[in-house]
């Protein structure tokens, strides 16, 4: 973040948010821990349209627009500013390559449908960016109140491209291609070049209408009129037109389908060495200690299909359930979506290699340490796979999770176990310090010990800790 100075009076001014620096209709800046808009005098036409015409009731009913207040609160530049006003506080901001397939669509979706309601009531999105959605309430959800735009009859959708690269062309790479493919939102920020998945995809999908027209022949005008001197367009679209483009937007994503299945961790609880009675005894400590701490947010580091995350949240937490394996983390978002589950969030996230600060100056986009520390995390069955697959020293992981939250529930597995012997047998065991003692001197550093419970029927331990 960069703070604006005031004469020295940086809580005055407020802090700007890197986020939405790029907005001249306005920016998010934070003040005495509160999140607020302002709303620039150069959007008050399209500010006064949004909420007269009802616009934005309607979509804050459907769950398609993040609610706020207009608020008697000082601006952050008061040269330019109209207004402020307040959103709601989204629990956690997440990112499209964090997402499932099934995340990445609801989302493209989510931003169609407000696209065609905002048509019926003569406003357009300017843009469409994955990155202005979040899920809230487990609903893809937009939180850029100043995204939108006056329709202009004749006027084609100027976020067209946008959304093709941000939604389109990584769906049909995740569906047709392979699913490690949502990575390539990692490394172009601003969406897959449409040139590249054009060539990344199968040859047969230059005869699939939806993905022929809106990737392949939209990837080829691109590069010929590349370099070209940019004119404005009008009159080149009417409103049917433009509905008619939605429907087959809308189309090509509906018709992209991802079953889930082929990997390590898909079906990892009906392979686990837990007997029932352990599976039970884990359960009832998480329970207990979860609901003990009242905690507001929780990460589960390895979260896998979200059966512990789900006993977390029973203490009536926002749980963030992250895990390394896409198939994991889709079956967990679709379970999510079944039981209307509005307090957890399944994610992406290898641990060995985890969500950097990206965008410019490495500060628009926060990293995966950035949006923390949870009040507790949970890491179960996670740290052989970290000490002994990865060769992380039981130090650097007792570093690691003091950065996370405040709280620890975490889970050491032996090598006796038999889990772990598997990741011994094709390897040398140079890892004499991996023992309980070893464990709990690492630890102990960071965190101050409450409880130690050995689990029921199995040689591993469940452990309650707090950051010193």
């Amino acid at each position: 973040m960069t703070t604006k100075q005031n004469n020295g009076q940086t809580e005055r001014s407020g802090i700007q948010l890197t986020a939405s620096f790029r907005d001249p209709n306005g920016f998010l800046f934070s003040r005495g821990g509160a999140l607020y808009r302002q709303v620039n005098r150069k959007y008050a036409r399209e500010y006064a349209r949004l909420m007269e015409s009802g616009l934005y009731a309607k979509l804050v009913k459907a769950g398609l627009l993040i609610p706020h207040e207009e608020v008697n609160q000082a601006p952050a530049e008061s040269e330019t500013a109209l207004k402020v006003i307040q959103p709601e506080r989204v629990p956690f901001i997440s990112y499209p390559y964090e997402w499932s397939f099934s995340q990445l669509k609801d989302a493209a979706l989510a931003t169609l449908s407000i696209q065609r309601r905002a048509l019926k009531l003569d406003m357009s999105l300017k843009d469409a960016s994955a990155y202005n959605i979040q899920f809230v309430r487990g609903k893809a959800t937009l939180i850029d109140t100043l995204s939108f735009e006056m329709y202009n009859e004749g006027q084609p959708w100027m976020a067209y491209r946008q959304f093709c690269q941000h939604f389109l062309a990584p769906l049909a790479l995740m569906a047709l291609k392979d699913v490690r493919l949502s990575q390539l939102l990692r490394v172009y920020i601003d969406g897959v070049p449409l040139d590249l998945a054009s060539e990344l995809l199968p040859w047969r999908t230059r005869f699939s209408f939806g993905l022929a027209t809106h990737i392949h022949l939209h990837a080829k005008a691109q590069l010929h009129y590349a370099g070209e001197e940019v004119k404005p367009r009008r009159g080149t679209m009417g409103r049917q037109a433009m509905i008619g483009l939605i429907d087959s937007l809308e189309a090509a994503i509906r018709k992209l389908e991802w079953k889930p299945g082929g990997t390590e961790w898909g079906n990892y609880y009906d392979i686990t060495n837990y007997s029932d009675a352990a599976f039970e005894h884990k359960k009832e400590l998480i329970g207990a200690w979860t609901e003990r701490l009242k905690p507001a947010m929780i990460w589960d580091l390895g979260g896998n299909t979200g059966v512990f995350s789900r006993v977390a949240g029973k203490s009536g937490a926002h749980v963030v359930s992250w895990d390394i394996d896409p198939t994991a983390v889709e079956i967990n978002y679709r379970q999510v979506k079944d039981e209307k589950n509005e307090n957890l969030l399944p994610l992406l996230l290898d641990l060995t290699n985890p969500s950097p600060a990206l965008g410019w100056a490495n500060r628009e986009r926060d990293s995966f340490g950035e949006r923390g520390p949870a009040d507790i995390t949970l890491a179960l069955a996670v740290i052989h796979h970290l000490a002994i697959s990865n060769n992380v020293p039981l130090p650097r992981l007792a570093d690691f999770f003091a950065e996370t939250g405040k709280w620890l529930i975490i889970e050491f597995v032996p090598k006796s176990d038999s889990q772990v012997k598997k990741l011994l047998a094709s390897r040398e065991d140079i890892f004499p310090n991996y023992t309980r003692e070893g464990f709990e001197t690492a630890f102990r550093k960071r965190f101050k010990f409450h409880e130690a419970a050995e689990v029921r029927e199995s040689e591993r331990v469940m452990y309650l800790m707090e950051r010193l």
